[in-house]
């Protein structure tokens, strides 16, 4: 064997290694094109997504929040309780291909976006053109986690992004960024919801308390 053969078949094995992912991603957008929620849920990693997704919304409560350092960090408290019982509602089998298919969570009922693209465009992987995209705006971290942007062709706020990682020999999703219109929609209605129960803490603070009786 000559010398040169060694590093050449390195760069070969690493080369087949980083397209591994891709074939799980390839499996995954043909079950969610085929609304095969078992399939999806064979590839999800749902505890950490869970938490993920509350923590997003959270922090996009706090960054658009204009209040004082103090009541900032009481909105946030709040905000917290609240993300997590939406993060349970969006992470189901069902609502995470229907996530996937559009980048749109039909099932939480939200406003439409406002820069949503008229072409609705999720996980799809119709063709070699289309996975070598993927493949080209993919960011590999490691050896064991790799974050693909979906669509790959789309401008970045129109995106959301897939994590995946590998364990015991497959690659799983644990992490699904949203893209930023529909973590303002999220946060929005958390927000609102915080907002009810300040203003009804509020009234019942300033309710007068009742007369103590008076003595015969």
């Amino acid at each position: 064997m000559r010398w040169w053969s060694i590093p050449l078949l390195a760069a070969l094995a690493w080369l087949a290694y980083t397209l591994t992912p891709f074939w799980s991603l390839y499996e995954l957008a043909r079950a969610v094109q085929a609304g095969d929620v078992a399939a999806v849920e064979r590839r999800v990693n749902f505890r950490t997504l869970r938490l993920s997704l509350a923590r997003q919304v959270s922090a996009t409560i706090r960054a658009e929040s204009a209040a004082e350092p103090r009541e900032r960090q009481r909105l946030a408290d709040a905000a917290a309780a609240l993300a997590l019982p939406v993060a349970e509602a969006l992470v189901t089998p069902r609502n995470v291909v229907d996530l996937l298919d559009d980048g749109w969570p039909q099932a939480l009922d939200l406003p439409e976006a406002t820069t949503r693209h008229e072409r609705r465009d999720g996980l799809r992987i119709p063709d070699l053109g289309r996975a070598l995209r993927y493949y080209l705006a993919s960011d590999l971290r490691g050896f064991r986690a790799v974050v693909i942007p979906v669509p790959p062709d789309r401008p970045r706020a129109e995106q959301f992004r897939i994590r995946l990682r590998l364990h015991d020999w497959g690659w799983r999703i644990v992490d699904i960024e949203l893209s930023e219109d529909l973590r303002g929609r999220i946060a929005e209605r958390i927000a609102a919801g915080v907002a009810r129960l300040r203003d009804k803490a509020g009234q019942e603070k300033a309710a007068p308390e009742p007369a103590p009786p008076r003595g015969r």
